[in-house]
């Protein structure tokens, strides 16, 4: 049996013409209305018995068809930064992974691991650019993975969630066996307006090295329909029970 991913459709309803793509072959699977006519037929050139010719609209193949286009890799530090100043209208950001040593380098998760009050700063570079992004309209949303039982680096970012949100970030859990059973990506990434993909990258020691920019439409469309599931069913985080709260 193949292995079939959709790649997406230019239909708004019927969900046909479709394309899928076979993982193991490369092969793409077109379908969609057949060619009839018999003048339409008899100008096809190369059509053998038992083919059949089906009509499909050009942006169809434009916007989902598979291409080698391969992604631009990028630093963590400044280029990465500049995707928040740029981005039109929507930052959302898969978070899968079950540490991140950035956290652990931090005064506040020295507090949390000594069981203080995490004294969060409000007006560090990140939050100041998340109100001034809200306050022009932009959004930031998230929605972070957590296992069960909770790692200590889930748990931390339970308590920094409530800080994010509170100048202006939208951000949601849900269960890696949830994740696991929408096939969700395994990857850690940022979306950018539908239209841009950050595949974030990490070393062996759980460190951002840099990260991989995705402009193929078909596949920035399969990120964009792997948010759409991931937020349909995660919970917001006040609400989220975690094992080991």
């Amino acid at each position: 049996m193949r292995r079939l991913r959709f790649n997406g459709t230019g239909s708004g309803g019927g969900g046909c013409p479709s394309i899928h793509e076979d993982l193991d072959t490369g092969e793409v699977i077109v379908h969609g209305p057949p060619l009839t006519d018999p003048d339409d037929l008899a100008q096809l050139q190369h059509l053998d018995k038992g083919e059949v010719a089906i009509v499909v609209p050009r942006n169809t193949l434009v916007d989902f068809g598979p291409r080698d286009e391969q992604p631009r890799l990028i630093n963590a530090d400044d280029e990465f930064d500049a995707l928040f100043r740029t981005f039109k209208h929507t930052a959302w950001r898969l978070e899968t992974r079950r540490r991140y040593a950035s956290d652990e380098q931090t005064p506040e998760w020295a507090q949390f691991t000594r069981g203080q009050r995490i004294d969060w700063d409000y007006d560090d570079a990140w939050c100041k650019g998340v109100r001034e992004a809200t306050a022009e309209g932009r959004r930031f949303k998230r929605v972070r993975l957590v296992d069960s039982p909770a790692t200590p680096g889930q748990l931390y970012l339970r308590s920094n969630a409530a800080r994010n949100c509170a100048v202006g970030e939208d951000i949601r859990n849900l269960s890696r066996a949830r994740a696991e059973e929408l096939r969700l990506p395994a990857e850690d990434f940022w979306l950018f307006d539908s239209r841009l993909v950050a595949r974030l990258l990490f070393d062996e020691d759980d460190n951002l090295t840099g990260a991989e920019l995705i402009t193929e439409p078909a596949a920035v469309n399969r990120y964009c329909q792997a948010r759409d599931a991931a937020w349909h069913y995660a919970v917001p985080y006040a609400q989220f029970e975690i094992d080991g709260t």
